[in-house]
């Protein structure tokens, strides 16, 4: 399934809603371009809603820490929301869940930005 992602804007936070696979090639690539364009309009505040992603590989997971680390440099945040189960234990097993602020419900995610 292709990657789609959908940018959204609540209050000063950029809402991605992302659905499909995060893989090498386009996958990680559309990822990529997201978040860095966010940046570059000055959106500092990043939320990813990974509801609907069934899959991600070493390049996704290698595009999501690239994206927190490139918002943090930038004086912002990136911060994830709804993941799939299988993500989940996937940031669990690379221990990357204890790095990512994970939410599950919007409204607080929203709320956790600073």
């Amino acid at each position: 399934m292709q990657l789609k992602a959908t940018s959204r804007v609540v209050g000063s936070i950029a809402v991605v809603d992302i659905s499909g696979r995060i893989t090498l090639g386009d996958g990680s690539a559309l990822l990529r371009k997201t978040v860095r364009g966010l940046l570059d309009e000055g959106r500092s505040h990043i939320l990813l809603n990974l509801g609907d992603v069934d899959y991600i590989d070493s390049s996704g997971i290698g595009e999501l820490v690239s994206g927190f680390s490139t918002a943090k440099n930038r004086g912002g945040e990136l911060k994830l929301l709804n993941l799939s189960r299988r993500v989940h234990d996937l940031l669990q097993l690379t221990k990357l869940y204890t790095v990512f602020d994970v939410y599950s419900d919007e409204a607080t995610a929203l709320r956790s930005f600073g």
